[in-house]
C-alpha cells in the first residue's frame, strides 16, 4: 500500500513540475511576444522605419536561435538545473531595457537579452517536461508548448491594455511576471536537481541503454530533418509576418486603431494554443507524419484569402490560421525525437532555436518588403508560405520511424 501512495505521489509531483514549466513557458513566451506587439509604439516614439524594426525582431530571435541547440548539446551530456531561473533573470533584464530604452542602440540590447531569457529556458526546460513525462511524452510536449501558446496569445491583450495605457514604461509591470517566473524555475530547478543525481542517471542509463543502439543512416536523417526545417520555415516565417507587421495592416486597411488591430492577433494566438492542445492527440490517432502536413497545407486557404477579408472576416480567418497551423509544432518535434533517440535536449534546442532564427531573419526581409513596397504587398506574398506544407507529404510514414526503434 505504501509503495502504491509512493508511486502516486510521485506521479502527482511530476504532474505539478510539468504544470510548473508550462506556466514558465507562457510567462517566458508572452513577454517575448509582446515585443513584436508593440513595434506600432516603438516605431512612432523612436522614429523608426521598418527595416529598424525588423532588425529588432532579427535580434530578439537570433539570439534566442543560435544558443538553443548549444545548449541543447551541451546539457544532453550535463544538465545544469541552475538554467531554469538564470533564463528568466536574463528576461527580466529585458524587460527593465525595454521599459527605459533611450535611444534605438538600448532597444537591440534589450532584446538581446529577452533573446538570451528564451535561449536559455527552452531547452531545458522541454528536457524536465520530456522527465516529468513518463510515457505520455507527446502528451508532455504539448503541455509544454500550450504554455508558450497561451502566453503568446495573451500578449496583444497586455499591449492592449497594459502597455498602449501607457507607453514604454507599461513594461515595468512584466517585470513582475519575470518575477514569477524565477520563482517557479527556482523550485522546479531543484526537482530536476534529484532527477539528474549520478544515481538516477545512472539508473535511466540501464533502463534505455538499448534505445540509441538504433541509427537511421546520415543521408536519411538529413532528408528528414531537411523537410521538418522546411515546415519551420514556412510556419515561423509566415507567424512573424503576422505578428510583427499584421496590427500595421489592419490599422492601415481599415483605419482601426491598435487596440482594435491587437484583437485579431489575439484571436491567431488563442486559437493556436488550442490548436497545439489538440495537435498531440489528433497526432496520436491519425498520425504525426499526416498532422504535420495539415498543419502547414492546411492553412493555406485560409491564408490565401486573408488579404481580401474585411475586418470581422480576417479575426475568423485568424481563427482558422491560428488553430491549424499551431496545431503541427509540438508533434514534430516529438517526430524528430523519436527519430534521434537519445538526444532530447539537442532537439528541443535545435528547432526552438531554428523557429526563432527564421522568424527574426523573416521578420528583416518583411520589414524591408514593406519599406520598399508596401505592407499590403507584404501580406500577400507571406499568404502563399503555408503552400510548402505540400513537401511534408514525403515525410516517411510513422510505423517506419517508430519501427526503426523497435
Amino acid at each position: 500500500m505504501s509503495h502504491t501512495a509512493t508511486a502516486l505521489r510521485a506521479n502527482q509531483t511530476a504532474m505539478t513540475v510539468l504544470l510548473g514549466v508550462s506556466m514558465a513557458h507562457l510567462l517566458n513566451d508572452a513577454m517575448q511576444s509582446v515585443v513584436p506587439a508593440v513595434f506600432p509604439i516603438f516605431q512612432e516614439q523612436l522614429q523608426l522605419s521598418f527595416v529598424q524594426i525588423g532588425w529588432v525582431a532579427f535580434t530578439l530571435n537570433i539570439t534566442a536561435s543560435v544558443l538553443q541547440p548549444l545548449i541543447g548539446l551541451y546539457t544532453d551530456r550535463k544538465p545544469l538545473p541552475i538554467l531554469l531561473p538564470l533564463g528568466m533573470v536574463f528576461t527580466l533584464l529585458g524587460m527593465v531595457g525595454l521599459a527605459v530604452a533611450p535611444s534605438y542602440a538600448i532597444l537591440l540590447l534589450a532584446a538581446a537579452l529577452i533573446g538570451v531569457g528564451s535561449s536559455v529556458l527552452h531547452p531545458e526546460s522541454s528536457r524536465v517536461a520530456h522527465l516529468a513525462a513518463g510515457r505520455g511524452k507527446g502528451f508532455a510536449q504539448s503541455v509544454f508548448q500550450v504554455g508558450g501558446n497561451a502566453g503568446q496569445a495573451l500578449a496583444p491583450l497586455m499591449v492592449a491594455f497594459v502597455i498602449s495605457p501607457r507607453g514604454q514604461y507599461g513594461f515595468l509591470w512584466f517585470t513582475l511576471l519575470a518575477v514569477i517566473g524565477i520563482v517557479i524555475q527556482y523550485r522546479i530547478s531543484r526537482w530536476y536537481r534529484e532527477q539528474t543525481s549520478a544515481a538516477a542517471i545512472a539508473k535511466r542509463k540501464a533502463n534505455t541503454s538499448a534505445v540509441p543502439a538504433a541509427r537511421f543512416s546520415k543521408p536519411f536523417i538529413a532528408f528528414v530533418l531537411g523537410i521538418l526545417i522546411m515546415m519551420l520555415f514556412s510556419k515561423f516565417v509566415y507567424l512573424a509576418s503576422m505578428t510583427g507587421y499584421y496590427a500595421f495592416y489592419y490599422m492601415d486597411t481599415y483605419k482601426l486603431p491598435l487596440e482594435r488591430a491587437q484583437l485579431a492577433l489575439f484571436a491567431l494566438q488563442f486559437a493556436g494554443m488550442v490548436g497545439t492542445f489538440l495537435g498531440g492527440p489528433l497526432a496520436d490517432r491519425f498520425g504525426r507524419q499526416r498532422i504535420i502536413w495539415f498543419s502547414i497545407l492546411g492553412t493555406a486557404p485560409f491564408s490565401l484569402l486573408l488579404p481580401y477579408a474585411g475586418p470581422t472576416g480576417s479575426i475568423l480567418l485568424c481563427i482558422a490560421i491560428g488553430l491549424i497551423l499551431m496545431s503541427g509544432f509540438s508533434v514534430i518535434i516529438v517526430y524528430a525525437q523519436e527519430l534521434l533517440p537519445g538526444h532530447v535536449g539537442t532537439i528541443a534546442g535545435l528547432f526552438f532555436g531554428l523557429s526563432f532564427g527564421l522568424a527574426g531573419l523573416g521578420s528583416v526581409v518583411m520589414g524591408w518588403l514593406m519599406d520598399t513596397h508596401s505592407v499590403e504587398l507584404m501580406v500577400k506574398v507571406c499568404a502563399f508560405l503555408p503552400l510548402l506544407g505540400l513537401f511534408a507529404l514525403f515525410l516517411p510514414k510513422d510505423s517506419k520511424i517508430m519501427g526503426k526503434q523497435l
